[in-house]
């Protein structure tokens, strides 16, 4: 398999990138290689700085521009056709790779990967999942951050891919769908969430519970949660934060009322962490295109680029787009007008 990672992509790149591609190989098939899509000098001199420069599985792919994390994701795309977001969608549309990898301009990424992979027939619009350990195990968001104006049929297209994916690439065997809305009651919400409410409750290829309050989605009601990517965005980047900050008050209130007990918490606090860290999962991939397209984190490490190099094998091994078409096939859900 031949993944292509921007190299060049994130807040801690390129170092973090290559570290995390070099750590990837160590458990990939001695058959798969790591694209490393950059500017080659600055790429090689990591690659030199942690003696990776002459494993023949790490390939570099000149990129001569990249995408700022804070610049317009379409204008972008336009003036800086030889970034490596660019050229990584370009090789893994066509026959040069079989995986996309950034943790760099979302909306940039989505838009290359969307123009130049395409959509899987029947597919409207594409949507980013996150899976990230909540209480109870691991729970998934779509869409967080590619449609945040969606129509009720993208979100009935984001629960039936949002579904597969659970099932045959986290391994949850019946996972259960939730739509976030502000009550659990069929009446709440505004005109798209009742009509995305009707919609999932009519089809049986999603086990459909209802609404979810936001209060009570980290208690793990569902495997599935399905909302816009406004509110997606939002409520992911919220409970990153709500979980740094917890630890963070704990451990200083345990070094203010028993100084002497911090060292006999701190693998307890460590441990507890390290089984609701987000980074497990690594990114997110993009549901809906015509490939694999993985969306890291912009603060990934070298453990998230890791873990997303690996499960990004893992979803192209499990043949979960095809899974996708055929359920589009046999009920298909079209365009709404809302």
């Amino acid at each position: 398999m031949r993944i292509a990672l921007d190299a060049m992509g994130g807040d801690n790149a390129p170092a973090e990138i290559v570290a995390g591609a070099v750590k990837a190989l160590e458990q990939l098939e001695e058959s798969d290689q790591i694209l490393l899509i950059g500017d080659e000098g600055v790429v090689k001199e990591h690659l030199d700085k942690i003696n990776a420069s002459q494993n023949d599985r790490l390939q570099i792919v000149h990129a001569p521009e990249a995408v700022g994390m804070d610049e317009s994701p379409v204008e972008a795309l336009r003036k800086k056709r030889k970034s490596s977001i660019a050229i990584m969608a370009k090789m893994a549309a066509g026959e040069e790779a079989d995986v996309a990898i950034s943790a760099g301009n979302t909306g940039a990424c989505v838009a290359a990967c969307q123009m130049r992979m395409r959509l899987l027939p029947g597919i409207i619009r594409p949507g980013i999942l996150v899976v990230f350990p909540a209480m109870a195990g691991p729970i998934a968001i779509c869409d967080v951050g590619a449609n945040i104006a969606p129509k009720s049929s993208h979100l009935h297209q984001y629960a039936l891919m949002a579904s597969i994916y659970m099932r045959e690439v986290i391994g949850i065997e019946n996972p259960r769908t939730g739509l976030i809305n502000i009550g659990e009651e069929e009446s709440k919400g505004n005109e798209l969430a009742k009509k995305v409410n009707q919609l999932l409750r009519e089809d049986d290829r999603v086990e459909f519970i209802g609404n979810v309050e936001p209060r009570e989605f980290l208690k793990r009601p569902c495997e599935v949660i399905v909302c816009d990517g406004f509110a997606g965005n939002i409520i992911l980047k919220f409970s990153e934060g709500l979980a740094e900050g917890l630890f963070g008050v704990i451990l200083q209130e345990i070094k203010k009322l028993a100084p002497e007990l911090v060292q006999k918490f701190m693998p307890i606090i460590q441990k507890i962490y390290a089984d609701h860290d987000h980074t497990e999962f690594g990114g997110a991939p993009l549901l809906g295109v015509d490939g694999t397209c993985i969306i890291c984190h912009g603060s990934s490490d070298a453990r998230a680029m890791k873990n997303a190099i690996l499960r990004a094998k893992n979803q192209v091994q499990t043949g979960f787009n095809d899974m996708i078409v055929d359920a589009l096939q046999q009920v298909p859900i079209t365009e709404a007008e809302d």
